[in-house]
């Protein structure tokens, strides 16, 4: 059974540094998608997997596709952070595992939901944010699909594309050969953001 004393750093980032929760990310929020997987591994992961295998028993693969999609491929937990995240709710008596062929399947425990009831505001919350990282992402891929087709908007030099290009592929290289580098990796990229923003002034 889980000791109550464990609770206090549940989720609690969902309570402070994010606008008290979806409303965080106003605006264009490109600044807040850049620190979608922060946000994430910080404390709300735990409440939101929690809900996730509420809604449904689930792999840990299954959950990593979940948030995949309601983000519109935004941002994709590692492996290395939502195990981990299963072995505490596991270990903290709110969910339960049992084996299913070569993975394990993950189901809600009476003491999850109770949890969750008393939380239901913070767990609806993590939700929408995802929700709203989804919905945020396609506006800035139709505003990226635009600008690429409007002749009135000036056009991303070939240099700067290419540029961009090998950005992403360092990025995705980097990942590869380390996940858990995602928030070293988006720090760089929000400082970078700034850094051109500061000089446009």
């Amino acid at each position: 059974m889980a000791r109550h004393g464990r609770h206090g750093g549940f989720g609690r980032h969902g309570r402070r540094g994010h606008g008290g929760g979806p409303g965080g990310l106003g605006g264009d929020g490109f600044d807040e998608m850049m620190h979608a997987g922060r946000l994430m591994a910080q404390g709300d992961l735990r409440l939101i997997v929690l809900a996730l295998i509420a809604e449904q028993p689930r792999h840990g693969y299954d959950l990593i596709k979940v948030i995949e999609e309601r983000t519109a491929d935004w941002y994709s937990p590692s492996p290395g952070v939502v195990y981990p995240t299963l072995t505490y709710l596991e270990e903290a008596g709110y969910v339960t595992s049992q084996p299913d062929g070569a993975k394990k399947l993950y189901t809600v425990t009476a003491e999850g939901n109770a949890y969750l009831a008393e939380n239901r505001a913070l767990a609806e919350a993590g939700l929408q944010r995802l929700t709203l990282i989804g919905e945020k992402a396609r506006r800035i891929r139709e505003r990226m699909r635009g600008d690429e087709s409007d002749d009135d908007r000036p056009r991303v030099p070939h240099m700067v594309r290419a540029a961009l290009h090998n950005l992403r592929d360092a990025a995705a290289e980097r990942l590869g050969n380390d996940p858990d580098a995602e928030a070293k990796i988006t720090e760089i990229l929000v400082r970078a953001a700034s850094e051109l923003r500061k000089r446009e002034n």
